[in-house]
């Protein structure tokens, strides 16, 4: 349960991130490519979508390490393994990102989020 609570803070101040790029913080160098000072209305619509899916997948954590029953747990497994490979692809994203500040602050990021959802698969 450690590890889902890990990865829940982790997500949740990620979505505080994205919350204040959809409200227009001046902070779009850190994200979506590092173009934009504040997001256009594409992205923040982006980054509202990023919110639903951090929670999703904290809920598919919580329910692989056994907290909550939601999905079966074969559905749970697979997810966690897809989320995993998930944030592995953003470790290349972020790290191939023209933004310094992007590279700068969200390859650690993803890595610390792939290293838990791997640990979660592997539970």
């Amino acid at each position: 349960m450690i590890l889902a609570s890990a990865l829940t803070v982790a997500l949740a101040l990620l979505a505080v991130f994205q919350a204040a790029l959809v409200f227009g913080a001046p902070l779009g160098r850190f994200a979506w490519g590092g173009q934009h000072r504040v997001l256009p209305a594409r992205l923040r619509i982006g980054s509202a979508l990023s919110i639903v899916i951090y929670a999703l997948i904290a809920v598919i954590a919580w329910d692989r390490v056994g907290a909550i029953d939601v999905f079966g747990d074969v559905f749970s497994q697979i997810a966690m393994w897809v989320i995993f490979a998930y944030f592995t692809l953003g470790i290349v994203m972020n790290a191939i990102s023209r933004s310094k500040p992007e590279r700068y602050m969200m390859v650690p990021v993803s890595i610390v989020l792939a290293a838990l959802s791997l640990l979660i698969a592997l539970s």
